[in-house]
């Protein structure tokens, strides 16, 4: 299955040891599931860490090696303009683009679309028990 995770999918997992966000990468890694990205996304992964969570430059790109390893990364060519939150239309663009079946996010606003041109949208534990 081809997946895209809402950013903070990823900050949680790098933030939070053991949490159930980590238990997500743990299922990419494994091979259970495919892992698509956007450079938007990797991008706002990298601001709310140096931003919000105080990491430094060596971490911040250890961070971005890590998230360019961990999946494909695609370069969506369609704008979308869906939610409110503009970085949430990033996530549904790059899983348009990379053709994902599921977008895995603990966003209400996002959550409440349920699916979006054929893509199913889930809770990160709806995710971890599927």
């Amino acid at each position: 299955m081809r997946a895209v995770f809402d950013s903070n999918i990823f900050i949680s997992a790098l933030v939070i040891p053991g949490s159930k966000a980590e238990k997500a990468i743990a299922r990419i890694i494994e091979g259970k599931d495919r892992l698509v990205l956007s450079k938007a996304i990797i991008d706002e992964i990298l601001f709310v860490l140096a931003r919000k969570f105080s990491r430094d430059r060596e971490a911040i790109s250890r961070a971005a090696v890590y998230l360019s390893a961990l999946g494909e990364t695609n370069q969506p060519t369609k704008k979308i303009k869906v939610l409110t939150d503009d970085p949430d239309n990033r996530i549904l663009e790059c899983a348009q683009a990379g053709k994902a079946d599921i977008i895995v996010t603990g966003d209400t606003e996002m959550l409440k679309l349920k699916e979006f041109h054929g893509i199913r949208i889930i809770s990160l534990k709806e995710y971890l028990t599927s």
